[in-house]
């Protein structure tokens, strides 16, 4: 059941599905500045980490992904399954000694590298191939363990002499990959396919023990890819009809299946991600290369990349050597391809020909919109008052901001208790109100009031004051 390596044309097609899964895997791995040092650096381990079930007692982390989607096998049809994670290797530097012996330090510069300690990320792949007509019942269930390791590399100096040694161990990690199946019931001959990747690992976490302390005997950045020899999936995001009510009803625990082959082909590649996916993905092709960054675009990191200092380069280089391509790529990436990221054009729509007649509502060239407020007769910004408080407010009143805790721009949260006056009530397609305001000493506020660009609360977060036009209770100066 367990395989070494699948057969030709099952690497061929899981061979797209895996550079996707790359970008799953190291997602995160090592972020801007990709230093061991960066503040950013100290908590990784974000997606997908899979402890043992002694730490996932007391921690709310998990220790199992659960995977259910719908499959159409053939006649005689095998599944591959390949469970694939990352193994945290623990790295410590060590310096040399006079007397031959060797110290931990928390850095050692050598050459263009500054060693600090680190976790390493080690790739791990648990590959099965289980005829179907085996998933009944309690399907198939295959354990693994892969062993503790110890091991050491020397390193020198310019001169050639001892200059210190580095220490990489890696803890026993247990799992299992548990597959199964059952038959929906109708002429279709679709499968509810179930599969389960989980450590079954006996490390227990004592008294005060951290997360740090359970990452080296995790699967880490856990995901599954599955692939019939000859049969096909339906897709979980966008199921046919007849096969939503069941879909619905799947339990996809801590990763959610996606179809992973080329558009346009077959779906009979599945990629089960921590990271929520579309069906599909791509990776754009004006990327130079893996960034492990996702919050950032690949442009902004290049250009940062090549701004660090030497110093910080040399220490991401000691940092990991996927940290160090990362530097080498910024450096050598030319000014065509630079230009290649400022954006692309992932479609084109005709917009010669004849314009369109317009309606008898008047949307045709130089109409306003249906949402431009100028298009309703009902609404005036600039005029309308609502009632806040027992007061009636618009244009020209003075108010106190209180933003509330649905707001998820961080910054917002600074203007609580200032003061400011509105510019404006607007209606919204929805029914909402908004509260366009500029606030009292912001030294842009007659720019930004030319440009019309102002600051949006919604009246719960207003408090009127009692100066200004307005600001009297309901019904006067109405």
């Amino acid at each position: 059941m367990a395989v070494a390596a699948f057969a030709p044309g099952l690497e061929e097609r899981l061979g797209p599905a895996r550079r996707i899964a790359d970008a799953v895997l190291f997602e995160g791995y090592v972020l801007y500045p990709y230093r061991a040092s960066a503040a950013k650096n100290r908590l990784r381990w974000q997606f997908g980490v899979l402890v043992p079930p002694g730490y996932a007692a007391v921690s709310g982390e998990s220790a199992h992904q659960r995977t259910e989607c719908l499959f159409e096998p053939r006649a005689g049809d095998r599944l591959a399954v390949e469970l694939r994670f990352l193994r945290a290797r623990r790295r410590t530097v060590q310096r040399a000694l006079p007397d031959g012996e060797f110290e931990t330090v928390p850095e050692l510069e050598l050459g263009e590298r500054v060693l600090l300690p680190w976790d390493e990320g080690v790739e791990e792949t648990v590959r099965l191939l289980v005829p179907v007509d085996r998933l009944g019942g309690d399907g198939v269930v295959h354990p693994f363990r892969l062993p503790a390791l110890r091991d050491e590399e020397r390193l020198t100096g310019d001169d050639g002499t001892a200059a210190g040694r580095l220490l990489r161990e890696s803890a026993e990690v247990s799992g299992a990959v548990r597959v199964s199946a059952r038959p929906l019931p109708g002429p279709y001959g679709t499968l509810l396919l179930t599969a389960l990747a989980e450590n079954t690992g006996g490390w227990l976490p004592g008294e005060g023990a951290r997360r740090a302390d359970a990452l080296p005997y995790a699967l880490v950045s856990a995901h599954l890819l599955i692939a019939p020899e000859r049969g096909t999936f339906l897709s979980v995001t966008d199921p046919p009809r007849w096969a939503a009510p069941v879909v619905a009803g799947c339990r996809n625990e801590h990763t959610w299946p996606v179809l992973a082959n080329p558009p346009g082909t077959r779906d009979d590649v599945l990629l089960s991600s921590p990271i929520i996916l579309e069906d599909h993905p791509r990776i754009a092709p004006e990327s130079p290369g893996p960034l492990y960054d996702a919050t950032e675009i690949d442009e902004i990191l290049a250009l940062r990349t090549a701004a660090l200092t030497e110093r910080e380069k040399r220490e991401a280089r000691g940092t990991d050597e996927r940290a160090g391509a990362v530097i080498d790529l910024a450096e050598s990436l030319p000014p065509e391809v630079l230009e290649r990221l400022h954006g692309a054009v992932r479609a084109l729509r005709e917009v010669t020909g004849p314009p369109a007649a317009p309606s008898a509502a008047g949307s045709g060239a130089g109409a306003q919109p249906w949402w431009d407020p100028g298009a309703d007769r009902d609404v005036d910004p600039e005029r309308d008052r609502i009632l806040i408080d027992g007061r009636h407010v618009g244009a020209g009143s003075r108010v106190r901001l209180g933003p509330g805790r649905r707001r998820t721009d961080a910054q917002d949260l600074f203007l609580h208790g200032c003061t400011a006056v509105v510019e404006a009530v607007l209606h919204d397609v929805d029914g909402s109100v908004h509260l366009a305001v500029t606030v009292d000493g912001d030294p842009g506020a007659d720019l930004w009031r030319a440009q019309g660009r102002f600051r949006y609360f919604q009246p719960d977060e207003i408090t009127p004051l009692n100066d200004g036009d307005g600001d009297g209770p309901a019904g006067e100066g109405v």
